[in-house]
């Protein structure tokens, strides 16, 4: 048990890391080599202020500094990618660490996606270009073939840029690009089609939702890349086994 523990508290503090990337990236300021401050107030948080989770508990939600409400963001992004951690290291099921380490990034990655896109509507290149890289290169050390990754990543790219020139940029936006290409390249052929028919069906199904709720109207902007954050990390811990259950139901 010490080693699932130790992934889960992992995850705990790479969410707040995360929520620090998030609100930087829409904000402006460093990254690295930067305090965290109250966006209220302003005021320097100690790290008593910061540990994940606990500290949100303890302070009810509230500035320690200014009693200004704490956005939930911070504790659901710390737990639900530590949450996240856990399930990647389970779904592996061996101690194959640079399958893991891995996994771990591109979670990082959807989860900064996921919540970006969410809250601004945007993929940014700044996060998907190093992500395509260093995807990349762990899959050439993890053995992936090249060949799999080009097609891969040709299908996801062509798939969005199509409807992008189609739409002349009206239904995706040019970060969906990018991110059609790290999907291709992440995920190989021919996962990649899993991971683009779940994310599309996930969104389908949470639209109508939303219009039924009232929440979205017809032609409302919908966050794409949320969707397809999702989507692709159910095809990387699973999109074999889909593959597998499908075409045992064909053949």
């Amino acid at each position: 048990m010490i080693i699932p523990i130790f992934i889960f508290i992992m995850g705990l503090i790479f969410g707040s890391f995360l929520n620090v990337i998030i609100h930087r990236l829409k904000h402006g300021g460093k990254i690295m080599n930067s305090r965290s401050i109250c966006p209220h107030c302003k005021k320097i948080l100690k790290a008593r202020d910061l540990i994940p989770v606990i500290s949100f508990i303890i302070l009810r939600g509230n500035c320690r500094y200014c009693s200004k409400k704490i956005s939930w963001q911070y504790p659901l992004v710390e737990l639900v990618t530590a949450i996240l951690f856990l399930l990647v290291f389970l779904a592996i099921g061996t101690i194959a660490w640079p399958l893991i380490v891995r996994n771990l990034f591109v979670v990082l990655v959807l989860v900064v996606v996921f919540m970006y896109d969410f809250l601004y509507y945007q993929i940014l290149d700044k996060v998907m270009i190093p992500a395509i890289v260093v995807v990349l290169a762990f899959n050439l050390w993890l053995g992936v073939t090249w060949q799999s990754m080009l097609i891969g990543g040709l299908v996801g790219l062509l798939f969005f840029l199509i409807q992008f020139l189609v739409s002349k940029g009206k239904w995706i936006g040019d970060g969906d690009l990018r991110f059609g290409l790290f999907m291709g390249v992440l995920l190989g052929w021919p996962v990649v089609l899993v991971g683009i028919f779940l994310s599309y069906i996930i969104g389908a199904v949470i639209s109508i939702f939303l219009l039924l709720g009232k929440v979205k109207k017809a032609g409302s902007q919908i966050p794409l890349g949320t969707f397809l954050s999702i989507g692709t990390l159910v095809s990387l811990l699973y999109g074999e086994v889909i593959i597998n259950w499908y075409l045992g139901l064909i053949l």
